[in-house]
């Protein structure tokens, strides 16, 4: 790669997502009525809904189908989360087109086979510590953090600090409304 990871991340205005194993640690929870649980962390969505706030675009593109992972993220100001999706390149050129982004302009965070299509096509691929092999290999980072354990906080927040557009004291947003 001749351009410097950091150099690329400057110019990042969109994000893209998956779930399982990116924002949970790919553990689910049978339920005896047969519901599924998924663990969530915090400090993901408070950068989450921050980098909402902020203007970036951002989209979750997940195989899951759970209602309780959509309502989640439409808590955090997520407009934008496909679920069911078994063709994720599909579905990630799809929402590009119709909402005028660059692919380039584009990090998407993936973790196994499913996003290795899409992770080929934007303009930063990342992943969390735990990803598999083949995803690691094609990733421009990979977080020092696991999946569902602060990986998405690790590159929104450096996204964010490389182009200085990260916490400032005197900027300090109104918290009162956030949902984290």
């Amino acid at each position: 790669m001749s351009e410097n990871y950091l150099q690329i991340l400057n110019r990042i205005n969109s994000f893209f997502f998956d779930v399982d194993g990116v924002l949970t640690d790919g553990s689910v929870t049978l339920m005896p009525g047969g519901e599924q649980v998924r663990v969530m962390n915090v400090k993901d969505g408070y950068v989450l809904q921050l980098a909402v706030k902020m203007g970036y675009n951002i989209a979750i593109i997940t195989g899951g189908k759970s209602q309780e992972v959509k309502k989640r993220l439409e808590g955090l100001g997520i407009q934008h989360v496909y679920l069911g999706a078994s063709n994720k390149l599909e579905v990630f050129k799809e929402h590009c087109e119709i909402y005028g982004i660059n692919p380039s302009d584009s990090l998407y965070m993936g973790d196994d086979i499913p996003d290795y299509e899409v992770m080929k096509e934007v303009g930063f691929a990342a992943a969390p510590n735990d990803a598999a092999p083949e995803i690691k290999s094609i990733s421009n980072y990979i977080s020092p953090e696991k999946g569902g354990h602060g990986c998405v906080r690790d590159i929104i927040e450096k996204t964010m600090r490389v182009q200085k557009k990260w916490f400032k004291p005197e900027q300090a947003p109104n918290f009162e409304n956030f949902t984290w």
